[in-house]
């Protein structure tokens, strides 16, 4: 297939969620409370409270995994592409293979409040079907994804339609 023959592309974004802070930042904080539980272990053992010290390691284990957890969970990202004639969706978790949403543009319709509220949801209808898009984004980033997918899929339409 020659590349004048591929469709055009309207819309290609990849919707990832807010990044948590850096490794090395992470890294740090963990340090800093490690460092704080472990003068407070010191001052109880001191003091004959020595049962509390595993409750302050596990404190700081905690929140290890806690940071570790986000850092995988932020892998997860969404690609929309959108031409005359398709678009779709491919959903990668943070780990696992990728699922895929392919719609016909023509029927799709976007929902999505205006103003975004912090529950609101960006919605794709098509044929009855809903399906969520951007979930993890932060109310105004959904809203603004949901204005540039109208104004793309009005594109597409009178694309297709010419």
């Amino acid at each position: 297939m020659s590349a004048a023959a591929q469709p055009a592309i309207l819309l290609d974004e990849v919707l990832r969620p807010n990044p948590p802070m850096t490794p090395r930042a992470l890294v740090i904080v963990l340090a800093a409370v490690a460092a704080l539980n472990f003068a407070f272990a010191a001052y109880f053992v001191s003091r004959g409270a020595w049962p509390v010290t595993p409750f302050m390691g596990a404190d700081v284990a905690l929140l290890a995994w806690a940071f570790r957890a986000v850092r995988i969970a932020s892998r997860r990202h969404e690609r929309v592409t959108l031409t005359p004639d398709s678009l779709r969706v491919v959903r990668q978790p943070p780990t696992g293979s990728a699922t895929q949403i392919a719609l016909n543009p023509y029927w799709v319709r976007v929902e999505m409040d205006d103003p975004p509220e912090h529950w609101s949801q960006l919605t794709l209808w098509s044929h009855g079907k809903a399906y969520r898009v951007g979930t993890f984004l932060a109310p105004a980033q959904r809203f603004s994804f949901a204005q540039m997918l109208k104004n793309a899929l009005r594109r597409a339409r009178e694309t297709h339609s010419a």
